[in-house]
């Protein structure tokens, strides 16, 4: 017979088998109860057995139990339970968040998706709404009820919503062969059902910044449907983070619309259709710098005259400036699930739509930077996922699967430059319009089969192999991955495991071609340097071994460190006013580390706290080398850097009281600073950042179910911090984090 240890027990949902072997209610993961933090269940040595898993379905008993306990239910209990046997992350360091740990962060439900993640060991807050997680710009896998999430363009939005969680999971190390291309960590969202929502909500969220945030929650069962969805809008003036270091930012206005649904029907106990539907809209005004006009500045050391312009008109101020920027995403998901004794699967076909369309200030864009462009970026992906879970035998379990996705890009700019003589110098106050419309495409193709192997009872190896396939407009690459891992428990409390990866991790196919640089030459829109590589695939070796221990039944610690060594290093930068992230690559590149979780609680108090060590390296820039100026190239060609996005200590920590209808807490967040300078020789200031709250839910109310009241302050003592000064590689404007600010909401249940 199968175990578990308790990173399973811990509860992919609420369902699990009234009786589980001991191994796994005595693991090192704390028990469901105990989810009120960020809680490291680092090692998930094995899935559950079909006698543990699998609830009572039988419809010819009457017994008490299965009274109060509905069938529809255990089948809803039962399908996710095996969902989540065909995707554990076996061998692979699992941090999961659940709604008491989300209620506990700042702004609750209300806060940003980047806010969830920061409170896991080894995540790094940057601007523009960027985490970066174990030294790693971007490459994160985003998986919804098991369903990979198709990439979409990297813009302002965070637009996968909290409302929609019901918990979520992030993997990091070293993966199992299910999971490939995005393999810095894979964000596994579980979502809320209309079984797990309960009761509909309607919320009200506000306060500092003119924040404005209405939104609905609605879900519920009818026979064998199952339905949530959740539509949202807020308005306020920090869509993007402050580039000067004022307490306001100048010319920040967003507003959001988001839209989420989820749809379930039971075909039978064994079998169900699921669709999730995802819209977001989203308008930005690009933040200015909150500076007079003063041409011997020297943010403004150039001044390019324009035609019928009065550079000097107080209107023209650079802090009127009106660019502004608009984002669409859409995505549908279906999938079919089915599960028999022994065989389990779900197949998945998906489609992804993502536009950007940034807007300029004709006349003001051309007298400060030269250049007025108007840009679209849209990325349209579809493709389909296939993967299951069958039991060759008492002690394997194998677990295979197919992934093949299509996707084409276009970039359109409008763009008015002035010409330039051989020295550089504006020769014509007259601009010129120059027109540009590419596209890429690009296939990524992989195929897997691991087995997990039941080598004793406490000793599990998972092992496995994939192969990916990535060809593109610019590129043709294929790799043979081997993975494997090895957990080993050697008594109750303590869980030790090892293992090595080989990733295969191709690019976002947005390549710029020499063609449309040579469009530009002899403009102000020149590039630095007409060299320009294609990105290639980032290829690397991954190890990752750590502990998790049980030092009581309320304290848990968790220890993991790790060492990553890559050729063609993916990194991504802004190259413009337009925020549209655009990758480039270091020929070698490494990164190592070590994190450090824990979590105690002890009746109604909680406590977590983390902390973070990240080195990296990189040399020699080996794409996209038109982006950079001529002497910075030169000296990461012969030097190895560190990368602009190493946050290289950090640290998280949290304290909270919760009761039946009072909860409050205190929250802490540490970053030591990020890289900046030329060659990212220099770094940005440490900072910390204290957020208090309180929320007390009041049951007897003459209408509905219940009411919720809640009030935030984030950064209370109102720390003035820098996240970046403009400068770096890849780097183009300034940020600073956000001021002291105060939030309430009200949530009425009904």
């Amino acid at each position: 017979m199968l175990c578990s240890c308790a990173a399973v027990g811990f509860g992919w949902l609420s369902m699990q088998a009234a009786k589980a072997d001991e191994s796994m209610t005595q693991g090192a993961a704390a028990p469901a109860s105990a989810a009120t933090t960020v809680v490291p269940q680092a090692t998930l040595a094995h899935s559950p057995s079909k006698q543990e898993a699998q609830p009572n379905l039988s419809s010819g008993t009457t017994s008490a139990k299965q009274v109060a306990t509905p069938e529809r239910i255990n089948v809803v209990g039962h399908l996710n339970k095996e969902r989540a046997r065909i995707f554990p992350g076996l061998g692979a360091v699992d941090y999961r968040i659940d709604q008491r740990q989300i209620s506990t962060t700042p702004g609750g439900q209300n806060a940003a998706f980047n806010q969830i993640l920061l409170r896991v060991p080894g995540v790094v807050l940057d601007s523009y709404g960027e985490v970066h997680v174990r030294g790693e710009h971007g490459g994160l896998t985003y998986r919804v009820n098991g369903v990979l999430l198709p990439e979409g363009l990297n813009g302002f939005g965070q637009e996968l919503d909290t409302r929609i969680i019901q918990s979520v999971d992030l993997l990091t190390g070293t993966l199992p062969a299910q999971f490939g291309f995005r393999t810095a960590g894979v964000v596994d969202v579980t979502t809320k059902t209309g079984e797990s929502l309960k009761h509909n909500q309607l919320s009200l969220y506000g306060g500092s910044y003119n924040t404005f945030v209405p939104s609905v929650q609605l879900g519920g069962q009818h026979g064998k449907l199952d339905y949530f969805a959740t539509v949202s809008f807020n308005r306020n003036t920090i869509g993007i983070e402050n580039p000067s270091n004022t307490f306001r930012a100048v010319h920040d206005v967003t507003e959001q619309e988001k839209a989420f649904s989820y749809l379930s029907y039971h075909i039978d106990d064994v079998s169900r259709v699921t669709l999730l539907t995802s819209a977001s809209y989203a308008d930005f005004q690009i933040p200015n710098s909150f500076k007079t006009f003063d041409e011997n500045s020297p943010d403004y050391s150039t001044i390019y005259n324009v035609a019928g312009v009065n550079p000097h008109d107080p209107s023209m101020n650079w802090a009127k400036m009106n660019d502004s920027q608009t984002e669409q995403n859409y995505y549908a998901v279906l999938s079919y699930q089915r599960t028999t004794e022994k065989l389990n699967f779900q197949a998945s076909p998906y489609f992804r739509y993502g536009r950007i369309d940034y807007t300029p200030d004709r006349d003001r864009d051309l007298i400060y930077q030269g250049v007025s462009e108007h840009e679209v970026n849209d990325f349209t992906t579809g493709g389909m996922q296939f993967d299951l879970s069958y039991e060759i035998a008492p002690n394997h379990t194998v677990r295979a699967g197919l992934l093949g996705q299509y996707t084409y890009e276009r970039l359109d700019t409008n763009t008015l430059a002035f010409p330039v003589d051989a020295q550089g110098t504006q020769s014509t106050n007259v601009p010129v319009r120059l027109i540009d419309n590419t596209g890429n495409w690009s296939v990524e193709a992989g195929a897997y089969i691991q087995d997990e192997y039941k080598v004793t009872h406490n000793l599990t190896f998972n092992y496995g192999i994939r192969y990916d396939r990535f060809a593109s407009s610019f590129d043709n690459e294929g790799q043979l991955s081997p993975r494997a891992n090895m957990v080993w428990k050697p008594n109750s409390t303590t869980t030790l495991h090892i293992g090595y990866s080989r990733y295969f991790a191709p690019p976002s196919p947005q390549y710029v071609y020499s063609s449309t640089l040579a469009k530009f030459e002899g403009t102000t829109n020149a590039a630095a340097n007409l060299v320009n590589n294609a990105t290639k695939v980032e290829k690397s070796n991954y190890v990752d071994g750590g502990i998790l221990q049980r030092i009581t039944p309320e304290f848990q610690i968790t220890v993991d460190a790790y060492a990553k060594w890559a050729h063609d290093l993916t990194d991504l930068g802004q190259f413009g006013r337009a925020v549209i992230l655009a990758p480039f690559s270091y020929k070698r590149g490494r990164v190592y580390g070590a994190e450090f979780g824990s979590s105690w609680r002890h009746g109604p108090w909680s406590l977590f706290g983390n902390f973070s060590y990240v080195k990296t390296s990189a040399k020699d820039i080996n794409s996209a080398q038109y982006q950079f100026d001529v002497a910075e190239l030169a000296y990461i060609k012969n030097h190895a850097i560190q990368l602009d996005h190493q946050g290289e200590y950090t640290a998280t920590a949290g304290a909270s009281w919760t009761t039946k209808h009072d909860m409050a807490y205190l929250d802490f967040v540490y970053g030591y600073g990020l890289r900046s300078g030329f060659a990212n020789l220099e770094k940005e200031p440490q900072y910390s950042v204290f957020n208090i709250g309180y929320q007390h839910s009041f049951t007897k109310v003459p209408f509905g179910h219940a009411l919720k009241v809640r009030a935030d302050v984030i950064n209370l003592f109102d720390k003035r911090y820098q996240l970046r000064d403009g400068s770096g590689v890849g780097i183009y404007q300034a940020q600073y984090g956000q001021r002291r600010g105060t939030f309430f909401s009200v949530v009425s249940e009904f």
